[in-house]
């Protein structure tokens, strides 16, 4: 659960840099940035601008970072890899540019999984998955395989995944990245709706400017 008084995400002075031989590269720079409960924020800017760095960041995916991060009220940044393992199951959802679902897995399966993986009892998961699923147009495609699916039916089984647990904040980079323009304004569309239907918080990483009107900001 998120902190009710406060954001759902509070950066301050992040800063990352890379070295090559005896050159620093700067990537990101004292940056600080709030996310309040169930604010849906774009993250834009062109390739190699940082964004994913900073996702990496904010989903405690990577080290090397100086500066705080604050998820649900909880000093993230410096917990230490169990901690850092609770708070990603508990608080954050993620969804890339590919889905990276599980190829042996049914879309149910894939939903139903990182909820028993926290905890929740099968017939609740399923449920829920079942739930999330038919919201997103895919009631009749609960059974087929990623490989069965196409790009962006496998696109919203990945929305619905990083929903499950009920997130307080949803990182997403590139969610449509790999969609045709139609297919993309129509996923985006309904991870949009989604989001706010559930009452997540989200933090979207795109370079395209069009899709990034559609967030609160």
């Amino acid at each position: 659960m998120s902190d009710a008084a406060g954001p759902v995400l509070d950066v301050r002075a992040l800063s990352r840099t890379f070295h090559q031989a005896d050159v620093a590269i700067h990537v990101l720079r004292q940056v600080d940035l709030a996310v309040a409960p169930g604010e849906i924020v774009a993250l834009l800017g062109p390739s190699g601008s940082g964004k994913s760095t900073l996702l990496q960041a904010v989903g405690l995916l990577e080290g090397g970072f100086e500066g705080s991060i604050r998820i649900a009220g909880e000093e993230a940044a410096k917990a230490d890899a169990q901690g850092r393992t609770r708070i990603r199951r508990d608080q954050l959802g993620f969804v890339y540019q590919f889905h990276h679902l599980l190829p042996d897995f049914t879309a149910l399966e894939n939903v139903v999984l990182p909820q028993l993986i926290r905890g929740a009892e099968m017939q609740p998961a399923r449920d829920r998955a079942e739930s999330l699923l038919s919201s997103l147009g895919l009631a009749k495609r609960l059974t087929h395989r990623p490989s069965q699916l196409s790009g962006g039916e496998q696109q919203r089984v990945a929305v619905a995944r990083a929903l499950a647990n009920r997130p307080a904040l949803v990182l997403a980079d590139e969610p449509t990245g790999n969609l045709d323009e139609a297919t993309a304004d129509i996923v985006l569309a309904e991870f949009l709706r989604l989001v706010r239907q559930e009452g997540s918080a989200a933090l979207v990483a795109t370079h395209n400017e069009r899709l990034a009107l559609k967030m609160d900001r």
